[in-house]
């Protein structure tokens, strides 16, 4: 297993939509590893995040945010006020629809994909992007169905459609922020065993978070854009 994120002073990562799945084990792994880190909750009841936190009080903490509802986001940055965030990460994401035809799909349903997976993890980066340090990471959980290359068998098509969406918007935001050291980066996790991706899923949420987590560090430092998978390779837009 790579070294903690040490020595000098701890490391924080903030991640948006941690209160279970990938993004409660990403939590805590990076304390494993002897970071600082923020999750997120959407509401008051008690979650696997919770547990997590106290488990190691002194490394992880919880806010609140619902990441569909923009008027959290200032009063969020405010209580984070002080604390560089090496990472800001935003796992939040939902799915709905998954055989449907794209045609038959109900515009609420529609609107709600595209809300939590496209606009929400933008406007939270936007909002909270100056917490962030000069040459830190951005970046999303992303998909490989959101790879418009990589769709050879349809199905899923408000999901996939919202996760290439958010691909496009990170790029928008990456190309407006040229001009700093930050790296931003979009992770497709692969299929996953979770309330998302379903029992019938090939990996297990305890040998993907590694993974995982061994590729978002990696970025650290990387100026630029990139959109890889678990393995760290790049995935075609």
């Amino acid at each position: 297993m790579p070294q903690p994120h040490t020595p000098g002073p701890v490391p924080t990562a903030l991640i948006i939509g941690a209160s279970r799945g990938l993004g409660c084990a990403m939590a805590g792994e990076l304390a494993e590893r002897g970071w600082s880190v923020i999750g997120t909750v959407r509401d008051a009841a008690r979650t696997p995040l919770h547990d997590l936190a106290d488990q190691h009080p002194e490394r992880v903490s919880i806010e609140h945010l619902d990441i569909t509802e923009p008027e959290q986001l200032a009063p969020l940055r405010e209580r984070l006020t002080g604390r560089p965030l090496d990472i800001l990460f935003v796992n939040a994401g939902t799915t709905n629809n998954d055989a449907t035809p794209i045609g038959a799909v109900p515009t609420r349903d529609f609107t709600d994909i595209m809300v939590t997976n496209a606009l929400s993890p933008l406007r939270a980066i936007e909002a909270l992007d100056d917490l962030v340090t000069p040459n830190g990471l951005i970046g999303v959980m992303s998909s490989g169905q959101g790879s418009i290359t990589n769709n050879t068998r349809a199905g899923h098509e408000v999901y996939r459609g919202s996760k290439a969406a958010l691909n496009m918007f990170l790029r928008s935001y990456a190309v407006r922020e040229a001009d700093t050291d930050r790296a931003f980066l979009l992770l497709a996790p692969g299929w996953i065993r979770t309330a998302l991706g379903g029992d019938e899923a090939p990996y297990t949420v305890e040998e993907s978070v590694p993974l995982l987590v061994d590729v978002l560090l990696s970025h650290l430092n990387t100026k630029g854009l990139a959109y890889v998978n678990r393995f760290g390779q790049p995935v075609p837009w």
